[in-house]
């Protein structure tokens, strides 16, 4: 009988208090601490991938500071200047119009941000949102263009931009890329993380398409936008076959075809195209470091923010 009370009042099945299970069995791997031959195996790749991505930028920024007397191809590379000057730098200066070049790469690259994010978004939404006939047939067209090269349409670009008598202009230069496949089919993704039935019930209020692109889709997609923003900019400002086929006037080149002309004039100083390329380098690795945490929150960003 005491047994059965006994019984009676403890709790069974659901109501029974469970025990408390470690967090990590016996014998599991701890990933949070890893072992000391797998942090030497992390520590060795991080070291790896940064040699090969980081290296050659800093064994040109150590050649654009050497001095005419200083041997550069030394091994191993001496990275440390032993007499740095800056006379490579004024001597770029004083070959090409860097301030000129760089203005105009600027123009090409600010009006090629604008005009992908307006139109990769209005074109994501479009795709993500609407629905309308032929729209798998538009998605296939923007996906077969991917697999081009640009120097398959190099001859048809040149010949409509002429048709239309932007050539040897800087908007000639920036009209091919105004909207690229890309980032269209990047704002379509982060449109398509909109829930349809928010897109369905602004409708229903009597909300227009303008705002429900203004106020529900582009609070959800901006951070995507900040990164078709900027490599839209990278890829404009870097851009080098396309306004060399489209410019003929040196007057009006852009900075990377400008810093051509050094290799050109100073092919056997390789100091002084190492200065050039670190002057065409230098306002992207700025604007990198300025908006990274853009960049990085809108790789990470998906779906509608509570």
């Amino acid at each position: 009988m005491r047994s059965a009370a006994a019984g009676e009042g403890a709790p069974r099945g659901e109501d029974a208090p469970r025990k408390e299970r470690p967090w990590r069995r016996k014998g599991e791997a701890n990933f949070d601490k890893p072992t000391l031959p797998g942090m030497i195996a992390r520590y060795t790749l991080m070291i790896l991938i940064m040699f090969i991505t980081v290296g050659p930028f800093i064994w040109q920024l150590s050649t654009s500071l050497k001095g005419p007397m200083e041997d550069i191809y030394t091994f191993p590379p001496n990275l440390i200047p032993l007499e740095p000057t800056l006379a490579n730098y004024g001597e770029v200066t004083r070959t090409i119009p860097v301030v000129s070049y760089a203005w105009h790469s600027l123009l090409v690259s600010v009006a090629t941000v604008i005009t992908n994010v307006i139109f990769a978004t209005v074109a994501g939404y479009a795709l993500a949102s609407m629905r309308f006939r032929g729209k798998a047939l538009i998605m296939g067209l923007i996906l077969s263009t991917l697999l081009l090269p640009a120097e398959v349409t190099l001859t048809s670009q040149y010949l409509t931009i002429k048709s239309l008598g932007l050539a040897n202009t800087l908007a000639g230069v920036f009209l091919p890329t105004a909207v690229t496949a890309i980032n269209v089919l990047l704002m379509t993704t982060a449109a398509a993380s909109v829930p349809p039935s928010i897109m369905d019930a602004a409708a229903i209020d009597g909300a227009s398409t303008f705002q429900r692109i203004r106020h529900i889709l582009w609070p959800n997609v901006k951070g995507m936008a900040s990164v078709v923003a900027l490599m839209s900019f990278i890829q404009a400002w870097d851009d080098f076959l396309w306004p060399l086929v489209v410019l003929s006037d040196p007057a009006k080149y852009t900075l990377t075809v400008g810093m051509q002309y050094l290799n050109s004039t100073f092919g056997s100083n390789p100091r002084v195209v190492a200065a050039g390329t670190m002057i065409a380098l230098l306002p992207i690795i700025l604007l990198f470091i300025s908006t990274q945490k853009q960049f990085f929150r809108g790789v990470e960003a998906g779906g509608v923010k509570g």
